[in-house]
């Protein structure tokens, strides 16, 4: 009896050819992708036993998942193309990470911890919001909180156009703070401190879920495991 085709044809062309799932769609459908010698059409499933191929050249099934945790300097951007004068942080990563996608992307602005992975089940897990995963920034802003805007905040959320947005706040020194936080919306804590009459100076991340940086230092980065 022949193995059941399980497996799904785009997210094994992702991972082995290192391009997102819609690239490998547009590969089967040009119909450059062949599974056992005959053409694969969208959604197309295989087993580990089926033979693969783009443009008559065999897809390898040897990549193994790899994850990377970055310390991202100000300044470069979570994505793969320059945007104006702003480098891609594939600009500081040696090459052979150019095919890991960013897991829990930082603004231009903003730095520190940042995870690389070519396993999108773990990207899935860090990145859903159902999953909870706590994250930490260290953030300095241009005057000191006002302690009622601090309560709005961590009581009852500011209310943004995408709704309202609710975290922990630590004052550390000055106007610098520690906001520990389970969302992640897009720049969520630049705006919420803009929709207060702030300006962020700096924000930083510290901890991703189970990943901290610890004392890595601004463009450095390491394997890690699985957590």
């Amino acid at each position: 009896m022949s193995e059941p085709a399980q497996l799904r044809l785009n997210k094994q062309l992702a991972l082995q050819l290192g391009i997102s799932r819609r690239e490998a769609d547009e590969l089967i459908e040009r119909e450059q992708v062949t599974i056992n010698g005959t053409v694969a059409t969208l959604g197309a499933r295989f087993a580990n036993s089926d033979a693969i191929a783009v443009k008559g050249t065999p897809v390898s099934d040897s990549t193994a998942y790899k994850y990377v945790m970055f310390n991202k300097p100000i300044g470069y951007v979570c994505s793969r193309r320059d945007q104006g004068d702003s480098p891609t942080i594939y600009a500081i990563l040696p090459p052979q990470y150019y095919t890991l996608k960013p897991v829990g992307r930082l603004d231009k602005d903003s730095s520190g911890l940042i995870l690389l992975s070519n396993d999108g089940d773990f990207a899935y897990r860090m990145t859903h919001p159902k999953f909870v995963k706590t994250k930490v920034y260290q953030v300095k802003l241009d005057r000191p909180l006002a302690p009622l805007h601090q309560q709005m905040i961590s009581d009852h959320g500011i209310q943004l156009e995408d709704g309202p947005s609710r975290f922990t706040i630590i004052r550390e020194d000055a106007n610098t703070y520690e906001i520990t936080m389970h969302e992640g919306r897009n720049r969520q804590i630049r705006r919420t401190f803009t929709a207060l009459g702030y300006t962020l100076i700096t924000l930083h991340r510290t901890q991703f879920g189970n990943y901290s940086l610890g004392d890595m230092k601004p463009g450095e980065y390491k394997i890690v495991t699985m957590r």
